[in-house]
């Protein structure tokens, strides 16, 4: 199987060390699908810096195409464009930690910028990727990022960004799959207040301008949607 790749990005400035991150309208303004949203299973409690708080789980897929996500088996408008699924509206409590698990299906290439190849905002500062604790994938064989702003409001921040590294370009079609055998990323992150927050990839790789950073990059319901704290 040929993994098809048109992901695009988001102008990214990263200075003395930390993000600074033009969180354009890609998001904030962009009307996606009215996708039923994710809502975190809720299972058990976890001791963590912020004392015993609910344990919340998500589950969620980087996709080549948009058959396997919100657009339904037709892939919706643009089937061929990459997309997360089954859905990029995502409900999670507040005063919780959250554990996210992606299966990530898609191919790459090197990230625009290293500072995403990185893990940051997770519990510890790592991730764990095919069962092996990391606190960063290579620079040079990225897929996708899932990366969580805080809009400017006066509600709590929040920024998580976890790297997903890409599956080979020539990895054949796993059994009983129309896509190769994922890369499984998992990581979690504790949430304070009640907040509406965006998140997208923040890996540019498509080809041209508006390859780079329109597209599903630009699209809720594709590469880019919602997070609701509460």
């Amino acid at each position: 199987m040929q993994v098809r790749r048109t992901v695009v990005g988001l102008a990214v400035t990263i200075g003395a060390g930390a993000a600074v991150l033009s969180v354009a309208a890609f998001a904030l303004s962009a009307k996606g699908p009215n996708a039923t949203p994710l809502t975190a299973k809720i299972t058990g409690t976890a001791e963590t810096a912020q004392g015993t708080v609910p344990h919340a789980w998500l589950d969620l897929a980087t996709y080549p195409d948009s058959l396997a996500g919100e657009h339904g088996a037709s892939g919706g408008a643009h089937p061929d464009w990459v997309s997360y699924g089954p859905s990029t509206n995502l409900h999670v409590p507040a005063h919780a930690l959250v554990t996210v698990t992606i299966r990530q299906y898609d191919s790459g290439g090197a990230v625009t910028n290293p500072y995403f190849a990185k893990a940051h905002g997770t519990v510890d500062g790592t991730v764990s990727i095919d069962g092996k604790t990391e606190t960063q994938a290579a620079p040079d064989a990225m897929g996708h990022t899932f990366t969580i702003h805080a809009a400017p409001t006066n509600q709590d921040p929040l920024f998580v960004s976890v790297p997903l590294p890409a599956v080979a370009d020539d990895a054949k079609t796993a059994p009983n799959s129309d896509y190769p055998a994922p890369h499984v990323v998992v990581f979690s992150f504790l949430t304070n207040g009640p907040g509406e927050y965006v998140w997208n990839c923040e890996y540019p790789c498509g080809d041209g301008y508006y390859a780079k950073f329109g597209g599903p990059m630009s699209t809720r319901g594709y590469m880019s949607g919602s997070l609701t704290v509460g």
